[in-house]
């Protein structure tokens, strides 16, 4: 009985070290496992597919504000105004575009100095309200440039601060609609292909007094894409 009970002991001893040494031979032979790199191939397909994502938006959205270098009558000094803008553009294919474009300018003229009225510094307003075309020049997943031109109306408020007189009376161009003209040129930065912040650098060309007004400026803000051509 001994005897039995020891040979049992001792199989089931063999037993277990086979298993153990195959576990071992099983464990040593397996490959460590190496997360999937993604091919050139890949990230180029990955990269074109979302350039074709966020130019394929049928509208475009712009708001934000900006600057502006304007001179306030013939013979006064350039002053420094604050701007607001805003845009929507239609676009007709992944490069051009309809724009419709307005924007508004305030700030302190510049007006003659020794005027017999005392009143140097009233503040002044510019509106313009514009038309136009974009063109997409360079479309990549994070940057795009645009150039566009417009054309349209400007409305200039300069006796609001002439303190019940007119602009005209102290050398400031008289208020008014006039024809009004720009140009510029956009650089996108994409956070996603619907979301984007814009810089333009821009010029603004009024015609207050019969004279032509060639104002430089910048505007930056939020464009928001939205719609499919």
């Amino acid at each position: 009985m001994l005897g039995l009970a020891a040979g049992m002991a001792a199989g089931a001893l063999a037993t277990a070290r086979a298993q153990i040494g195959t576990s071992t031979t099983i464990h040593t032979n397996k490959q460590p496992q190496h997360a999937r790199r993604e091919t050139n191939a890949s990230r180029q397909a990955r990269i074109q597919r979302t350039i074709d994502e966020t130019y394929s938006h049928r509208w475009e959205v712009f708001g934000g504000g900006g600057y502006l270098r304007w001179r306030s009558g013939q013979y006064t000094k350039r002053n420094n105004e604050v701007s607001w803008a805003a845009a929507g553009n239609y676009y007709l294919n992944p490069k051009f575009a309809i724009v419709g474009d307005a924007r508004g300018s305030f700030g302190y003229a510049h007006a003659i100095l020794n005027n017999p009225y005392g009143v140097y510094n009233p503040q002044i307003n510019e509106y313009t309200f514009m038309g136009g075309a974009s063109y997409r020049f360079y479309r990549k997943e994070k940057i795009a440039l645009s150039a566009q031109g417009l054309g349209g109306i400007g409305w200039g408020i300069f006796s609001g601060g002439a303190k019940g007189l007119t602009g005209t009376t102290i050398g400031l161009w008289p208020d008014g609609f006039k024809p009004a003209f720009s140009a510029g040129v956009s650089a996108d930065y994409n956070f996603f292909p619907n979301l984007a912040v814009r810089f333009t650098p821009t010029y603004v060309g009024t015609t207050f007094g019969g004279k032509v007004q060639n104002n430089l400026g910048l505007n930056a803000g939020v464009v928001y894409r939205f719609g499919k051509q």
